[in-house]
């Protein structure tokens, strides 16, 4: 029997297009769903341009959607206005990856990160400036840079002042949008390891999304791939190397390098480049680039199907 898991987000069908100064319409996300459970993490990867980034975007409302529905709990907030969708921004936060670029060049780290607790009025300013300082000592910045400017801080210094930012109103979800992709290995393992420490220590969900799929696995709870605007698998991260199904997340797993590997193992780059989101094809999205291309693949879009438990793909090699 299936372990029922409470579900915090629940994305519908989500769509996102632009339109472009040539008339056409860019299609940056196509018809997606998937749900956030409760305590979980949920990586989201694929290559630039996948629409990873947007769905972040849209998901914290710093973009609309062309379509479809975002539900929180029970409720529907994809469309709010005004001070029920500032509230609402409690519940979703976001670190970005660059910090530096969220932060206000002219306030102090203790400030930018006890000013949230002021704009909600969630507390006077002496308290939300104590509160601040306990979440900064929480996540390792030490008192002696609490009055420095972000400028003089190093990157993985400001991760962890865009981390104390985001926990600073208790949110039920944060999206790390690349959060760690700008910072070096040493530093990037810190910030995991904080971001894992916390989800554990707070219950917090997490939606995590990267490019490195050895990055958003090792964090990861479930993963979902991503192509073109479209989820092509989502499968449990611990089965990601042994059962991954879809020609891109085995072509996306053949290209990940890693220390660890064998003299001789050859990375395999993935041939060719994905058409334009401004053209969309009928049929499937990696067909252009996929080895074992059918006629079918050509013609028809794929739906995502369930193969087995907790492992779905779209892909017209399997059936469900």
């Amino acid at each position: 029997m299936r372990e029922e898991k409470a579900t915090i987000l629940k994305i519908e069908n989500l769509t996102k297009k632009f339109n472009l100064q040539s008339g056409k319409k860019l299609t940056a996300v196509d018809n997606v769903s998937f749900e956030l459970y409760l305590g979980e993490c949920l990586g989201i990867v694929g290559e630039s341009g996948c629409g990873k980034s947007t769905i972040a975007k849209i998901l914290t409302q710093l973009e609309s959607v062309t379509a479809g529905n975002i539900i929180y709990k029970t409720k529907d907030i994809t469309n709010l206005k005004g001070e029920e969708l500032r509230q609402n921004r409690r519940n979703l936060q976001m670190i970005f990856q660059d910090a530096a670029e969220s932060f206000n060049p002219r306030m102090k780290i203790d400030d930018i990160v006890s000013e949230p607790l002021l704009n909600f009025k969630l507390m006077k300013k002496r308290e939300a400036e104590t509160e601040g300082k306990k979440l900064l000592t929480m996540v390792g910045i030490s008192e002696e840079f609490m009055k420095r400017y972000p400028h003089q801080l190093s990157g993985g210094q400001k991760q962890r002042v865009a981390i104390a930012r985001a926990l600073s109103v208790q949110p039920e979800i944060i999206v790390c949008d690349e959060a760690t992709s700008a910072l070096d290995v040493s530093i990037q393992d810190q910030v995991i390891k904080l971001l894992m420490n916390l989800q554990k220590e707070k219950g917090m969900s997490y939606i995590f999304i990267g490019h490195d799929l050895a990055v958003v696995r090792n964090i990861s709870h479930r993963i979902i791939v991503m192509y073109l605007g479209r989820i092509v698998e989502v499968i449990d991260s611990d089965k990601l190397v042994t059962d991954a199904a879809h020609p891109y997340t085995k072509a996306l797993l053949n290209s990940v390098f890693s220390v660890k590997m064998k003299n001789k193992t050859e990375i395999e780059s993935i041939s060719g480049e994905p058409p334009s989101p401004s053209d969309i094809q009928p049929g499937c999205a990696f067909s252009s680039r996929c080895t074992k291309c059918t006629d079918k693949c050509l013609k028809e879009k794929p739906e995502l199907k369930e193969i087995e438990a907790n492992h779905f793909i779209a892909c017209h090699l399997f059936k469900e």
